[in-house]
């Protein structure tokens, strides 16, 4: 499935990996400023904050995996099967599509204290872009750099968590895979010490010991355990080049490789891109499963005060360097 994070050096950074077991034709997209948004239950947008992320275009409409917004918001939305509920349209309340709902949120919100405004009155409604594509079940992520929340539309309504470690994956609901963090608090990055019992010499055969007992299966929950573990220890300098790189090694810690995932049909489940916005700054980077080196693409290169997409597709061929 899907792992997203966030991370802070000198700058913000929000990103994700997509994991799946093919592509709908994604591309690195810009939505400029006067681009409209026609929502399907409220109304027309005509005017809006600039954001960039990664989509899948259809009909010149954006249905974007996740983006940040020019006043450094990110959102993703990541597989949620089996516990996502969308309900019809609710009188009072603002109705917005799921594949709406990062347009919704980014078009308007310079932060999640705005973001939370806005959930108050939300209604994930269960309406489909087209019968080609039918709804998603998802929940997501939203970050700036001082807060991170999940947000789940289940039967019971919609459940915002706080969200501490500025992690997410996909099942169980996002509170169950924080609960079962308590399972790892004696996880370390340092050498461990013999508490198993003072009568036998145990001792340090390795370095790395201080790890073990992390999950290492494909697993959202080990997934989630993992990246976060990943994340909570992670050190890097704060330079644009070493930070964007930490992050990438990050979600590195959950790539997932062709084979290891049989979802049947001869099909496997990979890491299709994985994602890393410099939030500040307005740059979007990615990698792709056949190409590791990381390519940048910068909002404010082009004309946020526009009204079409600006549209990049994803360099996918690996790019190796000869060095002699």
């Amino acid at each position: 499935m899907c792992t997203a994070a966030t991370y802070k050096t000198e700058d913000f950074y929000f990103g994700r990996t997509l994991d799946y077991e093919f592509s709908y034709g994604d591309e690195v997209t810009v939505t400029p400023r006067n681009y409209q948004f026609n929502f399907r239950s409220a109304g027309t947008v005509k005017t809006h904050y600039a954001m960039i992320g990664m989509a899948y275009v259809q009909g010149d409409y954006p249905l974007y995996y996740d983006a940040i917004n020019e006043k450094g918001l990110g959102m993703a939305g990541l597989n949620f099967v089996g516990n996502a509920y969308y309900k019809e349209t609710v009188k009072g309340s603002d109705n917005i599509a799921q594949f709406e709902f990062i347009p919704w949120i980014l078009a308007q919100c310079a932060s999640v204290r705005e973001a939370r405004i806005l959930l108050e009155r939300i209604n994930l409604c269960d309406t489909q872009f087209s019968k080609e594509l039918p709804l998603a079940q998802l929940h997501w992520i939203i970050a700036d750099r001082d807060e991170c929340i999940t947000v789940e539309s289940v039967k019971e309504g919609i459940r915002v968590y706080d969200n501490p470690v500025g992690v997410l994956t996909n099942n169980p609901p996002f509170d169950e895979q924080m609960f079962n963090l308590n399972n790892y608090m004696n996880l370390s990055p340092k050498s461990p010490k013999n508490a198993f019992s003072d009568k036998l010499p145990l001792k340090v055969y390795s370095r790395g010991m201080g790890a073990l007992g992390l999950p290492g299966d494909l697993s959202s929950q080990s997934r989630f355990v993992r990246v976060a573990f990943t994340k909570m220890n992670s050190v890097s300098g704060t330079s644009e080049n070493e930070s964007v790189s930490q992050f990438f090694h990050i979600l590195g810690s959950v790539d997932q490789q062709r084979g290891c995932c049989d979802v049947g049909d001869g099909k496997y489940e990979i890491t299709i891109y994985t994602s890393c916005c410099n939030a500040d700054k307005g740059i979007y980077y990615y990698t792709t499963y056949e190409n590791h080196q990381i390519t940048a693409v910068d909002m404010h290169r082009e004309n946020l005060d526009g009204e079409k997409l600006v549209r990049y597709p994803l360099i996918c061929g690996e790019q190796i360097k000869n060095q002699n």
